[in-house]
């Protein structure tokens, strides 16, 4: 047996190393390792509860919003007040404007500039993606950021400015939109739209939505091989990246894009086939391989963060989130699968959640999203209310506020003390997928999905492409 120690990744956020313990260059065990101390739980204690909405979007520049929706998420219930429902369209425009640039990142900087490398130089396909996808110098690059910087603009008339935004609020957003400031928005998202159709997907939008099945899928793409996102499709078929990191963690998502009683997405739990609701008081926090005060399994209203930089059993500061005793994966397949989405879960029967799978439930969120908003646009009511007034003094001392980021599920768990913070909590997706092993010695699901790959090769490309496509984002950790 041998050992092997990868990182720090590039192109992540936030520090990730890995330790591979090989045998005849086949990973038998890991350990994934978040290195850097952040202490935001530790920062918000002793505070007025309010100051969260300050506090908690610099936890990360990438998912800001998300940060900021769940926090307000979980300050609402403390205060026991929903927004209206312009103040929830406003909302979710601006949290997907984020989630939607988030895999537009992902996709052409993070992911596909690892099928540019030079370990890959052989294969048929690698002259047209080493052009189109090498890292800084591919010609997609240029295309994507100016159709990306479109998009942002919403932020600027939205949010007032990204990231960081204090537009978000427990009762709905601080500022109204104007007729002239819709037909703006219409503009920019359907020039955003006309990149998506011409160079990602090939195809209109409503076609990309419409394929229910494995095979659309791949008919789609042989007709279309040079869209980006068809390019993918057809090199992953060749280098089977379908069965590459399979991952048999369940599936759990919180409310994406809440409308009402409703959401785009709904909260649950995917596992053994088939939907189930999502229990929040199963989720236990584990720190026996984290740098932190060792607690026992505790909920994260009970939970704490205390710093032990020396602590000899850790190898990293993330704790492991597990729900109901066990590892649970999250992210765009998750909610491809609560939604009922019919191509994701032809994928998940037939391969299950792996390197492929995940890649295309995220970029194909791209397309539903992008439709979705315009439906969001024409349903706001310029003459409604867009926030409900705050009450003065908080209803109750705990407040639980869930969102899906472009990663998955964030938590926030909020205990007050009369009006001000005596515990904060937070789970991010990247706590779920690059967790430790937990008190019980079970291992997070990445560390999971890495056992058996060959990793052997100078640029380990198939522990890569598994890393990636769940997207660490290592600052997010909190912790």
């Amino acid at each position: 047996m041998s050992r092997r120690i990868l990182g720090p990744f590039n192109r992540v956020e936030g520090d990730l190393t890995l330790t591979l313990e090989l045998e005849d260059g086949i990973v038998r065990g890991a350990q994934a390792g978040s290195g850097l101390f952040r202490g935001f739980e530790r920062i918000l204690v002793g505070r007025q509860a309010m100051d969260a909405l300050a506090i908690v979007p610099r936890i990360c520049g990438i998912c800001s919003v998300s940060q900021s929706v769940a926090s307000a998420r979980a300050l609402a219930a403390l205060y026991d007040i929903s927004p209206p429902a312009n103040g929830e369209r406003v909302i979710n425009l601006i949290h997907a404007v984020e989630n939607i640039a988030d895999h537009l990142s992902h996709f052409y900087l993070f992911f596909m500039p690892d099928f540019a490398r030079d370990g890959y130089a052989g294969q048929p396909w690698h002259a047209d993606i080493h052009a189109r996808f090498k890292a800084v110098a591919g010609s997609a690059h240029p295309e994507m950021l100016a159709a990306r910087a479109t998009l942002m603009r919403f932020m600027g008339t939205l949010a007032g400015h990204w990231p960081h935004t204090m537009t978000i609020q427990p009762g709905g957003v601080s500022r109204t939109v104007s007729a002239a400031e819709r037909v703006r928005l219409k503009q920019w998202l359907s020039s955003f739209r006309q990149f998506l159709e011409q160079k990602t997907f090939g195809a209109p939008l409503q076609h990309i939505a419409a394929l229910d099945s494995h095979a659309a899928l791949l008919q789609h793409a042989q007709q279309q091989p040079d869209a980006d996102f068809n390019r993918f499709i057809l090199l992953a078929a060749e280098l089977g990246l379908a069965q590459l990191g399979p991952c048999p963690a369940a599936l759990i998502g919180g409310p994406a894009y809440i409308q009402g009683a409703d959401a785009w997405s709904p909260a649950g739990v995917w596992r053994n086939g088939q939907r189930d609701v999502l229990d929040t008081q199963q989720i236990r926090e584990h720190s026996r391989h984290a740098w932190l005060v060792d607690y026992g399994a505790h909920h994260p209203f009970d939970d704490d963060t205390v710093p032990m930089p020396d602590k000899g059993e850790a190898y990293s500061w993330s704790k492991a989130p597990r729900l109901d005793g066990d590892a649970a994966q999250t992210g765009a397949i998750a909610r491809a699968m609560l939604r009922g989405d019919a191509l994701i879960g032809d994928l998940m029967r037939e391969h299950g959640s792996n390197v492929y799978s995940r890649v295309v439930a995220r970029v194909r969120e791209i397309a539903l999203l992008t439709l979705t908003m315009q439906r969001w646009l024409d349903e706001i009511e310029l003459t409604a209310p867009f926030m409900t007034a705050l009450p003065r003094h908080p209803v109750y001392s705990r407040g639980e506020g869930l969102a899906e980021a472009a990663r998955g599920m964030l938590g926030h768990w909020i205990v007050l003390d009369g009006s001000r913070i005596q515990r904060y909590q937070i789970i991010a997706p990247t706590t779920w997928n690059f967790s430790p092993r937990d008190g019980d010695g079970q291992c997070g699901p990445l560390e999971s999905a890495l056992l058996g790959v060959a990793a052997d090769d100078p640029q380990a490309l198939a522990v890569q492409h598994i890393v990636r496509s769940f997207d660490p984002c290592q600052v997010c950790t909190v912790q």
